[in-house]
């Protein structure tokens, strides 16, 4: 039997700061994309410490005010992409709006922390999304280009190309004949159990 999950990332981050900051006992409020705002002074040690316990989780406390505001793009962005109601703004007023900075500015800041533009990350998170989508045999490839704001099937198959290196149909074919030999290896370890 397998199931399959989906995962709001933003949600499950939220979620562990917020327990292991009640562990802590410590007074704060949880802002916006990340935020944590503090009524009262972690030592340096409690400090060390409780990065060390987040970096367990894969959550990492940035330092920076511009490695944090890089951060908040990214995450408007995976928001933009991810999204259930089909966004259909145009990503780089999005992301402007939400984060109240010029795009230009963004944009520059962006690829001098991340030697990336928005707009390849935006790709790539297009392209994670759409193998999700593929994976769960719920949309047509038609389907998910339409819901990934793509002008056109072509369209999303050569950027899928050109971030994957396999077709959408190749990448589907991989898919199917890797979950029917995980199949047969569950067979035959149950025969084999009898």
């Amino acid at each position: 039997m397998k199931m399959y999950v989906k995962f709001d990332f933003n949600a499950l981050c939220r979620k562990v700061l917020d327990e292991k900051l009640k562990e802590y006992g410590v007074k704060y409020r949880m802002l916006d994309f990340g935020e944590v705002e503090f009524y009262e002074d972690f030592t340096q040690e409690q400090h060390t410490v409780f990065k060390k316990k987040l970096q367990d989780y894969g959550i990492e406390v940035i330092e920076s005010q511009k490695i944090a505001l890089v951060q908040k793009i990214k995450d408007a962005i995976v928001e933009l992409v991810f999204s259930e109601n089909n966004i259909s703004v145009k990503a780089s007023i999005y992301i402007s709006e939400k984060l109240n900075h010029s795009y230009g500015y963004l944009s520059n800041l962006f690829s001098e922390i991340t030697y990336n533009s928005i707009e390849n990350f935006i790709i790539i998170q297009k392209i994670e999304y759409a193998k999700e989508l593929m994976i769960s045999n719920k949309y047509s490839l038609t389907e998910i280009s339409l819901r990934l704001n793509y002008s056109s099937v072509a369209h999303l198959s050569s950027q899928f190309k050109n971030i994957t290196g396999l077709t959408p149909s190749l990448f589907l074919k991989i898919i199917s004949k890797r979950k029917s030999l995980k199949e047969k290896e569950i067979e035959l370890s149950i025969r084999n159990l009898v």
